[in-house]
């Protein structure tokens, strides 16, 4: 049972966020109907927003996980030991649409406090969604970022309150 795997630890002890999310990279995981989906990203970020704590991850409209957390309240973000590379690379790459990604990549999902987690994390945000926006054009003070839009689609962002954090055992 995963509860008995994890030990929840307040977020201000999640460690490097940069390493975390820029060089580890997270799973985005949500429900899927009676499946569960994940997306790898390695842009967000993680601080405090309105006196909480909170988990800022972007995907771009035309991913799969995209109209499963735009339905969810409640989503977890994952991060997983080095040795899920492959699997991390897996899921970034391939779409729940086409299967059960989860299962090709060699990973497990379980549920925590309601929300649908990834088994073999190191480490578990439960997130609710607090904010959304989308990024346009108009708002890239440096257009030479604009080169990671060459179809013009754009990311929506999500602030997300880190409600609970766990830590593996």
């Amino acid at each position: 049972m995963i509860n008995e795997n994890f030990y929840e630890i307040p977020a201000d002890e999640l460690g490097n966020a940069v390493r975390l999310i820029g060089m580890d990279w997270m799973l985005i995981t949500a429900r899927d109907g009676e499946k569960v989906n994940a997306m790898t990203a390695s842009w967000g970020s993680l601080g405090v927003l309105w006196n909480r704590p909170v988990c800022t991850c972007f995907i771009r409209p035309q991913r799969h996980t995209y109209g499963l957390v735009e339905r969810e309240e409640k989503i977890s973000i994952a991060f997983l030991p080095e040795g899920y590379r492959k699997a991390l690379s897996y899921c970034g790459s391939h779409s729940g649409r086409d299967g059960d990604k989860l299962s090709a990549a060699g990973l497990t999902s379980d549920e925590l406090d309601g929300v649908p987690v990834i088994a073999e994390a190191d480490t578990l945000l439960i997130c609710r969604k607090l904010y959304f926006g989308d990024l346009s054009e108009e708002g890239f003070a440096d257009k030479s970022l604009l080169s990671n839009y060459k179809d013009g689609d754009y990311h929506r962002f999500y602030v997300c309150e880190i409600e609970k954090a766990y830590k593996r055992r």
